[in-house]
């Protein structure tokens, strides 16, 4: 459906736009090796958007570069082409274009790919940012807020539950840099994350529990290993948190009308 601009096209330039500050900076500390590896794995997904677009006779869509760009800064390091091809491609055609392309998915192919390379290949290893990435996901968050791309109660509720693992003194620490770069890549995706109010909180209240969970007892996951998985189980209960928060309206609805 189009209401006025907002299209399916403007949405995913505005989260493009958002993701800039982060981007940049990972471009800016990567330097040729983060570039090279993003050109790769934006030729791959756009290829097979592509070939379904032809199929479909459908326009091109920006949602494969943010596919791409969340694929290139968090998959496992040290893979073959030939790997990246098999993750990028299970997780563009399987979670994304067989149900007819972003804004008809059920997981963000980028949560999909990645957790697909992670769990294949569990030799590679994981990336690790340098620290400017992670604060660069703090304008990123803001700006996608601001823009209206972003859920400000899913993220604040992510916040929240971190806010209090911190000061109950938990050892989330080493994983709050991944924990604040995929919540901006990831977690905030609008088609696959919670649609109701109540479910956004509730949304983000449980990545950042299932963040402080795998910290805690997982001791020897990466951390962005921690966060993906953290965001492919928050992603995959979205629909039931929306389910819970509509009869959590419609019983106050009733008490309230008889």
């Amino acid at each position: 459906m189009t209401r006025g601009l907002w299209d399916r096209e403007m949405v995913a330039m505005l989260l493009l736009l958002a993701l800039m500050p982060m981007a940049l900076t990972w471009l800016w500390f990567g330097g040729a090796e983060a570039v090279g590896r993003l050109l790769f794995v934006l030729l791959i997904s756009g290829l097979w958007h592509v070939i379904f677009m032809l199929a479909r006779a459908q326009p091109p869509s920006f949602a494969g570069a943010l596919t791409g760009l969340a694929v290139a800064m968090l998959a496992p390091q040290e893979l073959s082409l030939l790997q990246l091809v098999l993750g990028i491609s299970f997780g563009s055609v399987m979670a994304e274009l067989i149900f007819g392309g972003w804004g008809r998915n059920v997981l963000n192919p980028a949560t999909v790919t990645i957790a697909f390379l992670g769990f294949g290949f569990p030799a590679a290893p994981w990336p690790d940012f340098a620290l400017p990435v992670a604060w660069a996901a703090i304008p990123a968050l803001a700006l996608g807020m601001l823009l209206g791309v972003m859920s400000a109660r899913l993220i604040a509720g992510a916040l929240a539950v971190i806010l209090i693992a911190w000061l109950a003194d938990l050892p989330i620490a080493p994983v709050l840099p991944a924990f604040g770069i995929v919540l901006a890549l990831l977690v905030t995706d609008p088609v696959t994350s919670a649609s109701t109010r109540t479910g956004g909180w509730l949304n983000g209240a449980l990545y950042g529990a299932l963040v402080t969970l795998f910290a805690f007892g997982w001791g020897h996951g990466a951390p962005v290993q921690v966060a993906v998985s953290a965001a492919l189980l928050a992603s995959l209960a979205a629909p039931l948190l929306d389910e819970i928060a509509i009869a959590l309206w419609t019983a106050r609805r009733r008490r309230r009308h008889g």
